[in-house]
């Protein structure tokens, strides 16, 4: 029996430490394919460059890095107060028939695969956007609404679970004090589910910023600042995915040294989600 147990231990030790060493394994061969490219042309050129033209050796992202962080701010500033406000209602309003039609079907968003939201964007929030509001409507406006729609069942979903954790003491005795219910849910509720609110507020954000396919469709992909909402622009998820097909030499490396930058980002968001929660369970 004692053999067995040992056996198990094991077992499962190298099934982790094979998940473990797929992860170092691509992030190895991510920073050695990209860190050549950046050690010649400069970490600060790359990063701060303001052209992307391969063809005439010129390697910088900085507008696409604006680009990505201008549509997954914009997704966040629509999608999370959606999220929060869907993750209150089913846990202190919803009747239990309604919340169980609710629960899978924000589940099931999760599972629409991206070209399926980039196609839908495409056809209805594109024009939509060009109709109404002016510019190409392949714009940053249009990203950030399907990016919203997508990160929601991530918001919505950790809220949830942090929102049912806390102690029924919490609402109880807030209740008895002569509180209403919504200042219950604003004044006590949500300050202690703060941890996990936030957490999956960055989990979102990692979401949206790693989104390729739907955001190839809708953002117009110019390599240029924005003025504008309404202007395209190009990601650099959008930029890896446009280009690696036909990249070679340079140019290839100069698309893996974006992917560290992008790695880079995610691998931060995800790490301040890991120490929220953690501190969050202290």
């Amino acid at each position: 029996m004692k053999m067995k147990k040992e056996l198990s231990g094991y077992v499962f030790f190298i099934f982790a430490l094979s998940a473990i060493s797929v992860l170092a394994l691509i992030t190895l061969f991510i920073i050695a394919r990209g860190a050549p490219l950046i050690a010649k042309v400069g970490l600060f050129n790359f990063l701060f460059g303001m052209e992307w033209a391969p063809s005439q050796e010129k390697f910088g992202i900085f507008p696409m890095i604006v680009g990505s962080v201008s549509v997954t701010l914009g997704a966040a500033l629509i999608g999370v107060p959606v999220g929060i406000c869907c993750s209150i209602f089913l846990t202190e309003f919803a009747p239990p028939a309604l919340g169980n039609i609710f629960r899978p079907a924000i589940q099931l968003l999760a599972g629409i695969p991206s070209v399926v939201y980039g196609f839908w964007g495409l056809l209805f929030v594109v024009p939509f956007i060009r109709n109404y509001l002016g510019g190409p409507g392949l714009s940053i406006l249009a990203g950030a609404v399907i990016l919203a729609i997508m990160i929601l069942p991530t918001v919505i979903s950790i809220s949830e679970v942090s929102l049912l954790a806390l102690p029924r003491q919490y609402k109880e005795g807030a209740l008895a004090l002569g509180m209403t219910h919504w200042q219950t849910i604003y004044s006590v509720m949500l300050p202690a589910a703060k941890s996990g609110i936030v957490a999956a507020v960055i989990l979102g954000i990692g979401r949206a910023i790693g989104e390729t396919m739907a955001a190839i469709m809708i953002l117009g992909n110019a390599v240029a600042l924005p003025s504008s909402i309404l202007d395209p622009v190009r990601t650099l998820t959008t930029n890896i995915g446009i280009e690696m097909g036909y990249a070679s030499g340079d140019h290839q490396q100069a698309l893996f040294a974006t992917g560290i930058v992008l790695f880079a980002i995610i691998m931060v968001l995800n790490a301040s989600a890991q120490y929220i929660v953690r501190r969050r369970g202290k």
